[in-house]
């Protein structure tokens, strides 16, 4: 996500590095860059300009501090600028009622369907919601079964009525059916519709209209760009929805639509959703994506992650271990399941500042895993409680169980020593869980 923006938007505060101070004449270049950029990001030229000459205004009204460079205020006038754009803060999800009805809408192939499966297992999970999810794509039979698929996988009921094909009355049947029956939430996943398409954007409407729902989401496609924007703005007219939704944050999007919908609509992007993992769905944070976007990584978001998967009792014992010297091969392992639970090993590393340009060529995912989890499970519980026991014979049983060569088994060993070492010197080898804490107050 926004990898190309990143790399354009360093170059252009490159030239002004070395300057003495902010002035007209030596910003222009980097304005003009800047403006380049946000256009080959897919930002309208309308909204690129506003946001340039909102840039060049607060630039040249800033008495720049002695102690800071000026390409360092530019840095911080842009970060502010973006964060702006994209809607400043956070913004909550309305899921009040009884129950609370999300109403999900958006185009064909926009990814509604895994959203509001997505939107399901968050409610449960994080705001301990009982959810019931709504099968209203009555166009798509895939889509009724898909559905049923991911409340199975979410542990989320789902109602659908497969001889009647009025998405209105199946909605509102929901709905009775989850007051008599105690669900806190109603999520309706209606079908995919074009902008142009009248009829459905009327059946659309009057699903609003019979159902009242506290949220209406709009799903878009964050890889189509500039015209996820217009059709927003399409939807928006009919529907008046409440926030946006975008989806597919991981595949190869330049990220206009992220930097210009709240400017069309009015209206905030509520969450990013990424990969088909289930727990793949974000709250959207205008600011730590505006760090993202200028380098700054995005340690936040890495330490909640680190919070949802994290043991406190667990973490003692492992603190214990590493200060004992008596972290073992089955820890090791037991941790690459946490790390892998909290997603895509490059999207995680990227949040550190510094390391996502660092690592930007580099092929790296959770598959990067296997070898290691094979070579660990090939061991015998002694041979991972006992690392030094395990001799040459031993090592090459173990590379034969795996599938891999001694030479791997040999590496592993040796970063496993060397991660020892690491933890066992780290001063602060409670550092996270004290980070952890501060945050939960």
């Amino acid at each position: 996500m926004f990898e190309s923006l990143i790399d354009r938007l360093e170059s252009s505060f490159k030239l002004i590095k070395g300057q003495g101070r902010i002035t007209e004449i030596n910003i222009s270049e980097t304005l003009k860059d800047i403006r380049k950029a946000l256009l080959d990001a897919d930002v309208s030229y309308k909204i690129a300009k506003s946001f340039c000459d909102d840039v060049k205004q607060k630039a040249l009204g800033q008495d720049v501090l002695k102690a800071v460079r000026p390409e360092q205020m530019m840095i911080k006038i842009v970060h502010d600028e973006l964060a702006d754009l994209m809607g400043s803060e956070a913004s909550e999800i309305n899921i009040k009622g009884n129950p609370g009805i999300v109403l999900v809408a958006g185009l064909q192939g926009s990814g509604k369907t895994t959203f509001s499966g997505k939107l399901a297992l968050n409610c449960k999970s994080k705001r301990s919601q009982r959810v019931l999810l709504v099968a209203g794509d009555v166009y798509r039979p895939a889509a009724i079964e898909q559905l049923k698929v991911l409340g199975e996988q979410i542990g989320v009921d789902v109602y659908s009525e497969d001889d009647v094909k009025d998405p209105v009355k199946i909605s509102k049947n929901a709905i009775a059916k989850a007051k008599q029956a105690g669900y806190s939430l109603v999520i309706i996943d209606t079908a995919g519709r074009l902008a142009v398409d009248e009829e459905m954007m009327n059946e659309i409407a009057a699903i609003k209209k019979a159902v009242n729902p506290t949220e209406i989401l709009f799903v878009v496609d964050a890889m189509t760009g500039q015209d996820a924007v217009e059709t927003a703005k399409a939807f928006n007219d009919r529907l008046d929805f409440d926030g946006v939704v975008l989806t597919k944050m991981d595949g190869d999007t330049r990220g206009g639509a992220a930097l210009s919908i709240k400017a069309v609509v009015n209206k905030p992007i509520k969450f990013i959703s990424s990969g088909e993992k289930m727990e793949a769905l974000d709250i959207f944070y205008p600011k730590r994506i505006a760090d993202r976007i200028l380098g700054m990584g995005d340690v936040v978001s890495l330490v909640e992650k680190a919070q949802e998967q994290y043991d406190e009792e667990e973490a003692r014992k492992l603190h214990k271990k590493i200060a004992k010297d008596q972290f073992t091969l089955t820890d090791f392992y037991s941790q690459i399941q946490q790390i892998k639970k909290m997603g895509n090993i490059k999207e995680l590393a990227s949040m550190i500042p510094g390391v996502g340009k660092a690592i930007k060529d580099v092929d790296m995912d959770n598959a990067s895993f296997k070898s290691i989890e094979a070579i660990i499970q090939s061991m015998t519980l002694y041979e991972r409680e006992n690392p030094s026991a395990i001799n040459g014979s031993r090592r090459k049983r173990i590379a034969a169980g795996s599938g891999t060569s001694i030479v791997e088994v040999n590496r592993l060993l040796k970063q496993f020593e060397g991660t020892k070492k690491v933890m066992k010197n780290m001063s602060g080898a409670g550092a996270a869980s004290k980070m952890m804490k501060k945050k939960r107050k």
